[in-house]
């Protein structure tokens, strides 16, 4: 609390900022541009954690069986600048860990672009992919320059954004203000039996930000592990690793299914070294063959990186995969999509 106080003029300066951004937006100071290709933003108000990867991923099982659809990211952490489209010679360290997570779950189905400048890459990507009828830019709710035709906000169960403040004194990137520019909200990261009581109450605080605007619920399941190291039958006992921004969810699901031995617990995006696979495979031989190790998708798409292929080679490493899903009104939502972009295509035609 007293850390708040303290930081609470900076977060007051932080506000001023981005409201006084944001207003040059809204009175068209600013440029934005609207394509006629059909534009879905996936993004949150606060720093991280909010699930944006699993609900991209929805979107795309959602839309890829009657849709061209291509993905935009910016490409958070990758070693490589500018706009690039993702082919076999890619990794996490030349597009970043989520758009790859995109590449390797969804080559088939999906083209993968990264850039910073999300308006320059959309005419690249119709020109390289004239196909393309959607494109879903992942993390861009404050990305402006582009006017998504639809806008998702995800906001975390454990930590709605109603309930929190801007920087730095909390995790928000712009005012609680910011939510009204969004088509629809998802809470994510939900208990599985979260109560009609619990949720019509979200449901009144959340719109008072975003007035009249759907809001939906949906949870995180995993599925069954999946090996990619030394083959190694899945035993109960497992060390974790997680470069993830909250992994309360992860941790929680691992204790109850495993006895967890130890946390390797890095910040979200982590670059791991030889000297982080060497202190983990230490641990895991000191605990004993019975004992696996086991990772998050996205840190799985760093760990098979040509570097550590012999650190993952030696060791029974898993990865768990994860979706999101709805607790209520899935068919809603899923409607709520097929409507909005049937909408816009009259719209366009009138």
């Amino acid at each position: 609390m007293l850390l708040k106080i303290f930081l609470y003029p900076f977060a007051v300066l932080y506000d001023g900022i981005t409201r006084f951004r944001n207003h040059l937006y809204d009175i068209g100071h600013t440029s934005s541009f609207e394509f006629e290709t059909f534009v879905i933003s996936i993004g949150n108000l606060s720093m991280g954690g909010t699930g944006k990867t699993p609900m991209a991923e929805y979107l795309i099982r959602l839309l890829t069986d009657s849709k061209n659809v291509a993905t935009l990211s910016r490409g958070y952490g990758r070693r490589t600048k500018g706009l690039r489209f993702a082919s076999p010679h890619d990794s996490a360290a030349t597009l970043g860990d989520e758009p790859f997570q995109f590449y390797l779950k969804f080559k088939e189905k999906i083209n993968v672009t990264v850039a910073e400048d999300r308006a320059f890459a959309i005419p690249h990507i119709l020109h390289e992919y004239p196909e393309t009828e959607i494109i879903l830019m992942d993390d861009a709710y404050q990305h402006r320059s582009v006017r998504p035709q639809l806008s998702i906000l995800l906001t975390d169960y454990a930590n709605p954004f109603y309930n929190d403040c801007v920087l730095p004194a909390g995790r928000l990137r712009e005012p609680r203000s910011g939510a009204k520019r969004a088509d629809v909200l998802v809470v994510t990261k939900c208990p599985p039996n979260l109560d009609e009581a619990t949720r019509n109450r979200i449901t009144t605080e959340a719109q008072k930000y975003a007035p009249g605007k759907p809001v939906f619920f949906s949870a995180i399941k995993y599925a069954a592990p999946i090996p990619f190291g030394k083959s190694v039958e899945l035993m109960k006992q497992v060390i974790l690793v997680s470069g993830i921004a909250k992994a309360e969810t992860l941790v929680a699901y691992v204790e109850a299914n495993f006895t967890l031995i130890k946390h390797f617990y890095f910040t979200d995006h982590h670059s791991y070294t030889q000297n982080d696979l060497t202190k983990i495979l230490e641990v895991q031989k000191k605990a004993g063959a019975e004992v696996c190790l086991v990772t998050t998708e996205k840190d799985m798409t760093k760990l098979i990186d040509a570097q550590f292929k012999d650190a993952i080679s030696s060791a029974p490493w898993y990865y768990l995969p994860m979706e999101s899903y709805f607790l209520k009104d899935g068919q809603k939502f899923d409607d709520f999509i097929s409507d909005s972009i049937v909408n816009s295509r009259l719209a366009v035609r009138n």
